[in-house]
């Protein structure tokens, strides 16, 4: 299953470009991701519980960086095992092109495979499973790299519940 699509991003390239080799935004922006450890030159591991139609599996994995080439483009590659469930496997190769208003255009292509019990439940839950997956995790990359639009000194980094607010990162870095 491979599907494509493409965000404009509020921030400037090298913004972007250092969120996505950051571990907390991949944590923050990766549904279900309960652990996210590792660096962008080493590779990450994380830990994921989702549920795919009847399925509930916790997977285990390891996402890997490569074809980088700063500020411009970079693959992210990962293969998660959720023991009885089977495992998924999925990359996203992603290019970054700056705009003439200091904006960013996020252009990425999914691929995602799965197997063991995933794979018996058909390729129609299955890709729109992953269609959904890919469009939370790019849709919340751009909340959290962009912000809501406040001025900075005006929104705190967390919510009173403890969860990260839109923008964090761009706060963080100084954006």
């Amino acid at each position: 299953m491979e599907l494509s699509d493409s965000k404009v991003i509020a921030a400037d390239r090298a913004t972007v470009w250092a969120a996505l080799l950051s571990p907390e935004v991949l944590k923050d922006c990766v549904p279900g991701c309960q652990e996210m450890s590792g660096n962008a030159a080493d590779g990450f591991e994380a830990t994921v519980m989702q549920k795919v139609g009847p399925v509930k599996a916790t997977f285990k994995g390891a996402v890997v960086l490569s074809d980088m080439v700063e500020p411009e483009s970079l693959t992210l590659s990962g293969e998660g095992k959720g023991g009885a469930a089977g495992f998924a496997k999925g990359a996203a190769n992603v290019r970054l092109d700056e705009n003439a208003d200091g904006s960013t255009t996020l252009h990425y292509v999914v691929e995602a495979k799965v197997g063991g019990k995933l794979a018996q439940l058909g390729s129609r839950i299955i890709d729109g499973f992953a269609r959904k997956m890919a469009d939370q995790f790019f849709t919340r990359f751009q909340e959290v790299v962009e912000g809501p639009g406040a001025p900075e000194g005006d929104v705190p980094d967390t919510a009173p519940d403890g969860e990260k607010k839109k923008g964090w990162f761009k706060r963080v870095i100084g954006g």
